[in-house]
């Protein structure tokens, strides 16, 4: 991607403040901004003292007043703002006092510095009085607040604290996943911000952001609600760490299926870049080509295809495509068959490839399903505990069953792991499939002669239906 620091710095905020304005907080913020409080009576009662009222009434007036003002008292406004929120319980303006602070923030970043400033002066946390606010019942208050707190975090010089940071993370992350959230799309620009941050973008890992993050986009969103949430994964992936775990969480399987259903070029755009950082980032060039060969098992490289054939205006996306483009089909010609199996299996969408059914394959590399501590081997034994697909079952447990077969001491491991157990529960499971595979891995966990299973697997395939699972070249 071509400057990728000015993308960063300017795609973030001034093109996603566009698309933010018609955001239901956006809306509601410019029906607030037509009632102005009478800042007069607050005056009148004693609940604001003169000082802040002459500085609110001043900042409350046309963006030329407000700048004038603000470069003549700079340490006046950081003061009033945080004395009204304290000050004032009134809903109506207390969100009218957090878009006036939204909207100075916005009209000029440096600003947050007198918030900063002020805070560190009275050795006071700039972060509290804000923060207070996401405990509201007023939806608008808090998602305003919300977006204070990411600016104030995000444009200052100043990191949040541990502490605060994972509070707001938190909060974040819960809001994503609240049903029906009509402020989906607020929540999700302000983790867009913080996630620009590196120092930020761990600890939103250590509050099972990405997890998070996926499992939304497994489900059904608007396209806007997941443009931005693939940007956060795209920004999460500046980081060589972040975008060598990455796959890890299934994002490869996940934006694969949304790439192929998407119709919007910006959805497109935006996966395709993040797919393009998870080979370029990564310093471990091991974990690259196992993401290219992901990528492949995933059917990127036919969704490429089908792209390329198209017109793009944005000179990014055409870039994209051609550096994916390239680096899959090198990946495919050096492509070994257990590497095309390994990535299979850790991606956990299991099939009746080729290369599970080759007598070959099985020959040479049962003994490498134990590289790893059985990294392999736990995974399908997991698929057997967790998966609801009959597709995944019968694979794993077809492979379970070669695995012993081929390998030796490989009833031990199978039992020491668990599989053998899980295997024997699928023997009741209600897809006949699946319960002629699982019938198979029992036989070859139990037998001791090689050619009396053949003879009692030949009178079991005359028996049962075949599945596309019979066994090539029986022993």
């Amino acid at each position: 991607m071509s400057d990728v620091q000015d993308l960063m710095s300017s795609l973030p905020d001034d093109k996603i403040d566009m698309i933010a304005a018609t955001s239901v907080l956006q809306q509601q913020a410019g029906d607030i901004r037509q009632n102005k409080p009478n800042w007069s009576s607050y005056k009148q009662s004693q609940m604001i003292s003169q000082e802040d009222y002459a500085c609110v009434s001043s900042l409350d007036k046309d963006k030329k007043s407000q700048a004038q003002y603000l470069q003549e008292n700079p340490g006046q406004c950081a003061k009033t703002f945080l004395n009204l929120l304290s000050h004032v319980s009134k809903d109506q303006t207390i969100q009218y006092i957090l878009v006036m602070i939204d909207d100075l923030l916005q009209e000029d970043r440096s600003r947050v510095q007198l918030f900063h400033d002020y805070a560190n002066k009275r050795k006071e946390s700039v972060w509290a009085p804000f923060l207070n606010l996401l405990n509201r019942q007023d939806g608008f208050i808090v998602n305003m607040a919300s977006r204070v707190v990411g600016k104030l975090a995000c444009w200052g010089q100043e990191l949040m604290p541990k502490s605060d940071l994972h509070f707001y993370l938190q909060w974040l992350k819960d809001q994503l996943t609240v049903a029906n959230n009509e402020y989906i799309q607020s929540v999700a620009r302000c983790l867009q911000m913080m996630l620009r941050v590196d120092e930020y973008r761990f600890a939103f890992v250590t509050v099972d952001g990405i997890s998070t993050l996926i499992s939304i986009l497994s489900s059904r969103v608007n396209f806007q609600v997941q443009y931005q949430l693939v940007f956060c994964l795209w920004v999460l992936t500046f980081n060589p760490l972040l975008a060598e775990k990455m796959n890890k969480f299934n994002v490869i399987p996940i934006l694969a299926d949304i790439l192929s259903d998407s119709a919007k070029e910006k959805v497109t755009r935006i996966i395709l870049a993040v797919f393009r950082n998870m080979i370029e980032k990564p310093e471990d060039a091991q974990v690259a080509k196992e993401h290219c060969i992901a990528m492949v098992q995933c059917k990127v490289m036919k969704q490429l295809q089908i792209l390329e054939q198209r017109r793009f205006d944005d000179e990014d996306i055409s870039a994209d495509l051609e550096f994916l483009i390239e680096k899959l089909q090198n990946s495919v010609h050096d492509l070994s068959s257990f590497d095309e199996y390994a990535t299979e299996i850790k991606s956990a969408r299991l099939e009746w490839s080729p290369v599970h059914k080759s007598a070959k394959f099985w020959r040479e590399n049962a003994q490498r399903l134990n590289e790893k501590n059985y990294e392999l081997l736990r995974i399908l034994v997991h698929l057997l505990e967790t998966s609801k697909d009959p597709l995944v079952l019968s694979v794993a447990s077809y492979d379970i069953g070669e695995y012993v077969r081929h390998y030796p001491r490989g009833k031990h491991v199978i039992e020491q792991l668990g599989g053998k157990q899980l295997v024997m529960l699928l023997l009741g499971h209600d897809d006949p499939n699946v319960r002629y595979e699982a019938l198979l891995a029992v036989q070859k966990l139990m037998v001791h002669n090689w050619e009396y299973l053949g003879k009692q697997l030949e009178k079991e395939s005359e028996k049962t239906p075949q599945s596309g699972a019979a066994i090539s070249g029986k022993a």
